[in-house]
């Protein structure tokens, strides 16, 4: 399965840094349940697989580059890596290869979600990252309200945070 050998690949990536490793598997199954539980079709489901899976391709190119990884760099660094490391898999179509990317260069920008794909792996990487970043329930509580809108994800944010 694809998404097997895309984990295989993302984890030779980033080779010695578990964190980061534990961080994408993390956020890959939180999207793949809440793309399950709220109907995905299976086309969108596999892109939202890989695109979570491959969400952070761009912060050690971001490291090596510019010495820092912000969002906003790791959105501008990550699609090249992606396209690159897709092309890998002939099963993996052009378009399917575009909407990865693009779900890449935007998985750090709130606005303009067009789409059930785009939203759930907003949610994803948070409820992962509001835990390793340990915020408080006040942050937690204003980033739901901003950004949650699916049941499942409001759902599982509410109950693991108690919010």
């Amino acid at each position: 399965m694809i998404n097997d050998e895309l984990i295989i690949k993302m984890t030779e990536f980033n080779s010695g840094d578990p964190k980061r490793i534990q961080h994408f598997i993390k956020v890959y199954e939180f999207a793949h349940v809440i793309g399950v539980k709220e109907g995905l079709d299976a086309d969108t489901l596999r892109i939202l697989d890989m695109a979570s899976i491959m969400h952070d391709i761009g912060i050690r190119p971001s490291e090596e580059k510019y010495g820092r990884c912000d969002g906003k760099l790791q959105e501008q660094e990550g699609p090249a890596y992606a396209r690159k490391m897709l092309s890998e898999f002939s099963e993996v179509t052009e378009d399917e290869t575009e909407r990865i990317c693009y779900l890449i260069a935007h998985h750090h920008t709130y606005d303009n979600v067009d789409g059930k794909d785009y939203r759930i792996l907003l949610e994803a990487d948070f409820l992962v990252n509001a835990f390793e970043d340990e915020l408080d329930k006040e942050a937690i509580i204003h980033f739901r309200d901003k950004v949650f809108e699916t049941k499942t994800g409001l759902h599982l944010i509410n109950t693991m945070f108690g919010v």
